[in-house]
């Protein structure tokens, strides 16, 4: 079956990007789900149980729209076992970005989809990433930037924060908030094909 739309229930700017680049008509609807962590739980397994309570709150409200695959997601930023969440303020941002500069870390991004007729289903990609050494005028410069008050961590791999890292081994789509790869194999095990090219009015123009 082509898939022509999807359900986020993200406010992420950085997911609806990746779901509208592979042709999708993306319906957004945030599920205000407030993110309480589950006592010892590592900075993995909060992905995974954060993207799954997503999907649950979001499942409650759409029995009108049962036939749209839906999909949650979460992503932790993990130091030594500790999660890195959204930075409260330019303060914290800067603290962790100290905590990041020239040493590596992991980015856990788990998802949750559920179509109709199919159990739900869940993943989660692990990347490592490692930055450069970073001088506190470097820091100054990209907090002062905005850029990471809404990004777990307090970076954005696709944005300014480019220049900050050194190296990444894995998936880089992982690093920005949806593992795309592995999202589109798990729609295609629930029979969902994604739209052609020029469907999705993506190909050259005629």
């Amino acid at each position: 079956m082509k898939l022509s739309k999807i359900v986020l229930a993200s406010a992420s700017p950085r997911r609806l990007q990746l779901l509208r680049s592979l042709g999708l008509d993306v319906e957004v609807e945030p599920t205000g789900y407030a993110e309480i962590s589950p006592p010892g739980a590592s900075p993995a397994d909060l992905a995974s149980h954060h993207a799954g309570e997503k999907l649950r709150a979001a499942l409650a409200n759409r029995s009108n729209r049962a036939d749209t695959p839906i999909v949650a997601a979460d992503t932790v930023v993990d130091v030594d076992g500790v999660a890195l969440g959204k930075p409260r303020d330019a303060g914290e941002a800067t603290r962790m970005l100290k905590l990041l500069s020239g040493r590596d870390h992991f980015v856990h991004t788990a998802f949750a989809l559920a179509a109709a007729g199919a159990d739900w289903t869940a993943e989660r990609s692990t990347t490592r990433v490692r930055f450069y050494s970073l001088g506190a005028e470097e820091i100054a410069e990209y907090v002062a930037t905005g850029e990471p008050l809404d990004k777990a961590g307090g970076y954005g791999i696709q944005g300014r924060a480019a220049s900050l890292i050194e190296e990444i081994g894995g998936d880089f789509y992982t690093v920005m908030g949806l593992p795309v790869a592995r999202l589109i194999r798990a729609l295609r095990r629930l029979g969902f094909t994604l739209p052609d090219t020029n469907e999705a009015g993506l190909g050259p123009a005629p």
